[in-house]
């Protein structure tokens, strides 16, 4: 029977973590290298299409991962490879020497589970090594299809603690990809607090929000970025708005654009803190950008291998040559902690590449330009570069993107403090200013570098080779190939010739004569690291030698990359048990109504609601609040905070010893804290939208870690969702209604960065206490920006999103639960709006008359918002 028609028979039971194949027991040995063995990280290089691929490869990346044209990837919009040529790729990339990794790293939807199931079988009898995955659905259909073959968990799955590793392990998960937002320290103790291999991201650009975590896509433009359709509103330009006015920032346009990361500095850290893997960002870029991106951190690891790390000078120098195949500016990001005025420099969100100077003088075509000081920013700053015939050039002259001022050097004239550079005539120059910042942006030497590489052939002798050699007179000599390594898969042959072997009349077969006509392994994937000859001198002709070679190489080689496929088993039912069924399945709906203040909570005692959820987000006033809501006989809800660093999980014990009748968990360390807590202790544990549930397979495995209920994932639509009830016990998934929703999620504190000049909570005064931010978008729209307790910014959309219209056909399909979620309203405000949808769901009123009526409460209109069907992405 085939894998899809199996999938319709798996049953609705979960897979309990103790019950799933653990990762020791998925690896084998030749394929997954073990702490001690690894020297240093792997180096993880993109490839978002054929040219990219062979730039990663020829610069020396030790793995490359890539998507499918057919789609589940993060990066939808780039080249990507078509399913069908996976075999050719992966063989192709093993020659090489490195490990091919599939991305399918997006939500799931119900109906895609046989498709995703489909493409799993397919990628592991093509060879790939691991798949990179977001939704844990692909982590369990992957351990039942091809169990040999490993997992990684996306930083799209927002595993970002020992904690959450927990969690990633009991779905069979052997790496974690971890979140860009961690410090170098941060991953230390990552490390130490789980026997899963961590990946970090060293290079390229950085998310505003935490991955994963961004809705901003679904709410703003109707595609999802979970979904590989990233919009990049981080990207546009934000106007910024403190206590409802806008303030001047000159000209700070790009409010949330971070500069891109640059790790190189990093890397010996990182390597000493226990990392398995460093990864590289760009699978929408260019071969340029790949191939300079992996020969710079290629050349870190390999002075490291040799015992010394690149000095600051060699640091500088590798960095100016990816900056300028691309760059917004390089900052450490996270890395070194976070600094809240170095993250985002505002002033444009694309390639800029290297900073010449500033604009002193303007002569039609021809700008003087005055050296600027360099970059200051530690481990990240770029090296001098002077101008040369060709390169390009653009400026900062304040003009909308897509008009900017620049293009290629047609002269060049040194100064005592810079140069005269001269534009083509066709370059409009009349919008450049004094004082104007003047960028190289591309170097004609370099491209043609990279272009050199792309047309050379594939790289060869990556696979180290131990040969052994034994003679005895009148036999035939017998040789032992062995490829070493992880590249070698455990590939070994033993040959013998076809003619015995004749003493020598001299030296015979020396090691030196051995090493020439057998260990001659250009050309090939291999190279002779390790040699052994023994026995007689003897002698035997130079064609039978080269012949033993020849059928060596071709027999090695096919061993290698046959190892490399995975076997496809049965396909085995989950036999788990699920936890027992929430104890309330009422025949009527619930309203819950989700509360930031006091004010609101007063709101929800007086409307008559019976469950509240605290999301207290400062945690200001949390015990007054619970001891409240209690006091009023209401079912009491704490919510988590969004994510947990390591070293966070002090908040999830505080939350237990406040003993609420319930939890809504939005991160998976907390998913797993309170599941272990004993059951006199344990409250209920309702999921939220942030644990990202799109199909039934990943429902069940929560259902079977002990959560009660479940938040649909706001990158659902309304057929979407009707397709993940029908497949669950639908009282026990709730839906939000009406909310303001979290678009952004980020580590980046833009009141310390806007309105202070502190680099972190310490520094920064405090801003958040006495003011309240806004972002304005191009549609003059504000967007609310709240902190959390750990200095994290929410953006909240502007508008409020309803799901009023789904209301009748949610009951008909059995849903019961119904949240209202509110950020800024007023304490009459939250009245009105709850006693709106008290009577929709009595069926007091229609939706239109429900969707009209909470319109008049809000300033910018409501929307149907990420309900809405669009299309072909219906189904």
């Amino acid at each position: 029977m085939s894998i899809l028609a199996n999938l319709s028979q798996w049953p609705e039971s979960p897979a309990q973590p103790e019950q799933l194949a653990q990762p020791e027991q998925l690896a084998q040995p030749e394929q997954l290298a073990q702490p001690e063995q690894l020297a240093l990280p792997e180096l993880l290089a993109p490839a978002g299409d054929a040219e990219c691929l062979t730039a990663a490869l020829a610069a020396g990346a030790d793995a490359v991962y890539f998507g499918l044209t057919e789609g589940l990837n993060a990066r939808a919009r780039t080249g990507n490879f078509a399913l069908a040529d996976l075999p050719t790729i992966c063989d192709r990339i093993h020659r090489a020497g490195a490990k091919a990794y599939l991305t399918l790293n997006t939500l799931v939807f119900e109906q895609e589970l046989p498709t995703v199931a489909a493409m799993i079988a397919a990628a592991a009898q093509a060879g790939i090594d691991a798949l990179i995955v977001q939704d844990p659905a692909v982590a369990l259909l992957a351990r039942q299809i091809a169990p040999t073959l490993h997992v990684h968990a996306s930083t799209q799955m927002t595993v970002s603690s020992p904690e959450a590793a927990a969690f990633a392990k009991g779905l069979g998960v052997v790496r974690i990809v971890v979140p860009r937002e961690l410090s170098v320290q941060e991953i230390r103790a990552y490390a130490q607090g789980t026997d899963l291999q961590l990946e970090v991201f060293v290079h390229g650009a950085l998310c505003m929000a935490w991955s994963g975590q961004c809705l901003t896509s679904a709410a703003w433009g109707g595609r999802s970025a979970n979904r590989g359709q990233c919009a990049q509103s981080c990207r546009m330009p934000y106007d910024l708005v403190v206590d409802g006015q806008v303030r001047d920032v000159g000209d700070l346009r790009y409010l949330l654009s971070p500069l891109d990361l640059a790790g190189l500095a990093s890397v010996p850290e990182l390597a000493t803190a226990g990392v398995h893997g460093l990864k590289i960002e760009g699978r929408q870029k260019g071969p340029h950008y790949v191939a300079t991106a992996t020969a710079g951190y290629r050349q870190q690891l390999d002075r490291l291998a040799a015992g010394r790390a690149l000095g600051s000078g060699e640091v500088s120098a590798a960095l100016t040559r990816m900056a300028l195949a691309y760059s917004r500016g390089f900052s450490p990001g996270f890395l070194a902690g976070g600094d809240h005025q170095q993250l985002v420099e505002g002033r444009f969100p694309k390639h800029r590449g290297v900073l010449l100077g500033t604009v002193a003088e303007i002569a039609g075509s021809r700008l003087r330009v005055v050296v600027s000081e360099r970059s200051t920013q530690d481990g990240c700053a770029t090296a001098p570069v002077t101008p040369a015939l060709g390169m390009g050039i653009g400026i900062d002259s304040g003009q909308p993107e897509g008009d900017e001022v620049g293009g290629a050097l047609y002269a060049v004239q040194t100064t005592s403090d810079g140069w005269w550079l001269t534009l083509g005539r066709d370059v409009q120059t009349h919008s450049v200013h004094r004082g104007d910042r003047v960028w190289a942006t591309s170097d004609p030497q370099l491209a043609r570098e990279t272009a050199k590489m792309l047309q050379s052939p594939q790289p060869d002798g990556r696979i180290a080779v131990a040969l052994t050699v034994h003679t005895a007179i009148g036999q035939p000599l017998i040789t032992q190939w062995r490829a070493l390594g992880a590249a070698g898969r455990g590939a070994q042959v033993e040959l013998s010739s076809q003619v015995a072997l004749e003493p020598a009349d001299g030296a015979g077969l020396t090691e030196e004569l051995v090493r020439d006509k057998l260990g001659a392994l250009g050309g090939t994937p291999f190279h002779l690291q390790q040699l052994v000859v023994s026995g007689p001198a003897a002698r035997l002709p130079v064609s039978v030698l080269k012949a033993l070679r020849r059928n060596a190489v071709q027999a090695l080689e096919a061993q290698v990359l046959a190892a490399a496929r995975h076997p496809i088993g049965p396909t085995v039912a989950l036999q788990t048990h699920e936890a027992p069924a929430a104890a309330l399945t009422p025949q009527s709906p619930i309203l819950i109504a989700l509360v930031r203040t006091d004010e609101q909570l007063d709101a929800v005692i007086a409307s008559g609601v019976h469950e509240v959820v605290l999301d207290w987000m400062d945690l200001v006033g949390l015990t007054r609040a619970v001891d409240k809501a209690r006091a009023a006989n209401l079912r009491v809800c704490i919510a988590t905070v969004r994510v947990q660093k390591p070293n966070e999980d002090g908040f999830d014990r505080r939350f237990a010893r406040l003993r609420p009748d319930a939890v809504l968990v939005r991160h998976w360390g907390g998913l797993v804290h309170f599941a272990g807590l004993p059951q006199a202790d344990k409250p209920e544990i309702r999921g939220d939208f942030s644990l990202n549930v799109t199909n039934s397979l990943t429902a069940k495995h929560l259902f079977g870690w002990g959560a009660a209920t479940l938040t649909a994932a706001h990158d659902l639509d309304e057929h979407q969702l009707h397709h993940l009830v029908a497949r669950l016990p639908a009282e026990r998934i709730e839906v939000v209604v009406h909310q303001h929703i979290a678009t952004f999620h980020t580590e980046h504190c833009v009141y310390a960065h806007m309105l202070s000049d502190g680099k972190d909570f310490h520094t920064c005064g405090r801003p958040c206490e006495q003011h309240q931010l806004g972002l304005r978008d191009h549609l003059r729209q504000v967007h609310p920006v709240v902190v959390d307790v750990g200095c994290r910014n929410t953006v909240f959309n502007a508008q409020a999103q309803t799901a009023a219209r789904l209301v009748p056909n949610l009951l008909t399909a059995g849903v019961r639960r119904f949240r209202v979620e509110f950020v800024h309203e007023s304490g009459q405000q939250v009245l009105a709006v709850l006693a709106t949808y008290r009577q929709l769901l009595a069926g007091e009123i229609e939706p239109a008359q429900a969707v009209r009526q909470v319109g008049v409460h809000e300033q910018f209109g409501v929307t149907q918002g990420t309900f809405r069907v669009l299309g072909a992405t219906a189904s």
